[in-house]
């Protein structure tokens, strides 16, 4: 049984990906928490990760100020971890990543939070990407109302449950051939979930961390054509690999646009033209007193499954 400290935070995405190892992180400190969401069942499955009443689903219009607010309102604690990687009718980059923190923000300081943590992502100043963009823009509008917010950039997140690894796993099943845009040399630096949620829990309990920005990277740098060569290793599913143009990558991305669940869009081909990788002098995780968990403890826990006959289609039988 976790024993809790009385202080009460609220979770904007906690049932994201990221935002649910938040939740747990949070959970482990003994912080009650609110998990800010406009569909309040869809939270239910996070209230088994505490002690009974510590998790509270708790209903939030994000573009209601007064029930940002009210959402906010007596804790301690805020994080925002709210994104999304692609544009769909009124979810636009400039909406979720600039205007709803930015009010969130605000509403933070209107209520007098004593903490506020923002996750935007790794390289979004060089970014020409609306995606990027908007990332950078959230960042400045948090600090304009938060001032002693601060403000996490992981890179590529991994984990069990990711939309990158995962996505690559799933496109190698059946294609003999897969696409490297703009020649695969787009360099990465991989995060585990865990550690995000460690970091952020470290900032959470840190006041030294207030007003900082701290960039999330794993410990490895490897290109788009290297995640292919470690996805192909973990799977034991070996394809072509096809250079495709800039062109003619964001031609398809905006065909594959008009798909409910693109796999690529031409903004993340854009994205692509900007390393992810944490920058020179930046604060790391090392600063906040964390070593990153590499790929190999993790990649191979989830991407057996795609290996082909399943997890155990390698093993002999007896």
């Amino acid at each position: 049984m976790k024993t809790l400290n009385y202080k009460q935070a609220c979770v904007f995405g906690g049932t994201g990906f990221v935002g649910r190892q938040i939740v747990r992180a949070l959970a482990d400190q003994g912080y009650t928490i609110k998990v800010a969401t406009r569909v309040p069942e869809k939270a239910y499955f996070l209230r088994t990760a505490g002690n009974v009443g510590q998790i509270v689903p708790f209903y939030c219009a994000y573009g209601d100020d007064a029930s940002l607010r009210e959402a906010v309102r007596g804790c301690d604690v805020v994080v925002n971890c709210i994104g999304i990687l692609y544009e769909k009718g009124k979810s636009t980059f400039t909406r979720i990543h600039t205007e709803l923190p930015r009010a969130i923000a605000k509403a933070c300081r209107e209520e007098k939070v004593d903490r506020f943590i923002h996750l935007s992502a790794l390289g979004c100043e060089e970014s020409h990407s609306k995606y990027g963009k908007s990332k950078r823009n959230g960042e400045m509008a948090v600090l304009e109302n938060f001032a002693s917010a601060t403000i996490l950039r992981p890179g590529v997140i991994f984990g069990a449950e990711d939309n990158f690894f995962n996505m690559f796993a799933r496109m190698a099943v059946l294609p003999p051939a897969l696409p490297l845009v703009g020649g695969g040399e787009t360099k990465f630096q991989p995060v585990y979930v865990g550690d995000v949620a460690q970091a952020l829990a470290v900032a959470v309990s840190n006041q030294d961390c207030a007003g900082k920005i701290y960039e999330l990277g794993g410990g490895e740098i490897l290109t788009f054509r290297q995640i292919y060569a470690r996805l192909f290793a973990e799977t034991g599913r070996s394809r072509l690999l096809i250079s495709l143009p800039w062109g003619i990558a964001k031609m398809q991305g905006m065909l594959f646009s008009l798909m409910p669940r693109p796999p690529m869009t031409a903004d993340q081909v854009e994205s692509l033209k900007t390393d992810s990788v944490v920058a020179p002098g930046a604060l790391t995780l090392k600063d906040l007193g964390l070593a990153p968990t590499g790929m190999d403890a993790v990649l191979p826990s989830y991407l057996a499954r795609y290996k082909p006959g399943g997890r155990f289609g390698d093993k002999k039988r007896a």
